[in-house]
Order: C-alpha cells, then sequence, then structure tokens
C-alpha cells in the first residue's frame, strides 16, 4: 500500500503541474488572439497546437457569443475541476494511504 499511495501523490502532483502549464497556454492563446499575433511565429504555432485539440471539441459543441469564443472558458473551467477535486483526490488518498503505512 505504501508504494500505491507515494504513486497516486506523485501521480496527482505531476497531473497538477501539467494542468497548471496548460492553463498557461490557455492564457497565451487568448492573449495571442487578442494581439492578432503572425500566425508563422513558432511560439504562436506551438501554443495553437497544443492548446487546439482539446478546444476544437468543445468548439463544435458550444457555439459562440457572438465575437467571444466560450470554448477556452469552458476549458479552463473542467481543468480546474479536475485539478482541485480529481487531483486533489489523488493527492490527498496518496498522503492519507503513506501516512497510515507508517
Amino acid at each position: 500500500m505504501l508504494i500505491v499511495g507515494y504513486f497516486l501523490r506523485a501521480s496527482g502532483m505531476l497531473l497538477s503541474s501539467i494542468i497548471t502549464f496548460f492553463i498557461f497556454l490557455l492564457i497565451g492563446r487568448v492573449v495571442i488572439s487578442w494581439l492578432n499575433a503572425d500566425p508563422s511565429n513558432p511560439i504562436v504555432r506551438f501554443i495553437v497546437e497544443a492548446t487546439e485539440p482539446l478546444l476544437a471539441p468543445i468548439r463544435r459543441r458550444v457555439p459562440p457569443l457572438g465575437m467571444l469564443d466560450l470554448s477556452v472558458f469552458v476549458l479552463m473551467l473542467g481543468l480546474y475541476f479536475v485539478q482541485n477535486f480529481l487531483v486533489a483526490l489523488m493527492i490527498h488518498e496518496g498522503s492519507r494511504m503513506v501516512g497510515s503505512a507508517g
């Protein structure tokens, strides 16, 4: 059980870091859209290519509100939910397993 607890806790922490990085990419995507950045710029291309696979399915289901694309907002809410509920639960349960074994 001790190994499972450490694994669960480490996996939760890694997933939390990945989600935080992705949220920063989404913020970058929003700023890029406001600034009308050069699409041939390598950084712009990276941000768009990294975020588009998760944004495209949301865009198909959530229509834009005038000129406002809500897909980024919906994805950020989903990521915050995963980070603050599921990941927090993984870290808590992993810590509980490690603590009860000691």
